[in-house]
């Protein structure tokens, strides 16, 4: 299990620095030459960093969504002033 500390490390990471930690994780999973326990302890690690990932990138698309929503609402409305 993950603790809440280890949580909130990971939380208050930025998209590139959990991306990075993330990459280095996959790394050192890759090379080998680690325990079990150190496996299980980094794959945990990368679970925390992925989720990490996984939020910036979802709050990064409901902002260009909403952003994307006021210029169509915006062309919208010049468009019905044009006609009147």
């Amino acid at each position: 299990m993950t603790s809440s500390k280890t949580d909130t490390g990971a939380t208050a990471l930025g998209y590139e620095q959990a991306r990075d930690e993330l990459i280095d994780v996959v790394r050192r999973l890759e090379a080998g030459g680690t325990t079990l326990e150190e496996s299980l302890a980094l794959w945990e690690r990368g679970e925390e960093l992925a989720a990490t990932c996984r939020r910036w990138l979802d709050g990064a698309r409901a902002r260009l969504d909403a952003a994307l929503a006021d210029a169509d609402a915006e062309q919208n409305e010049d468009e019905d002033e044009g006609e009147g």
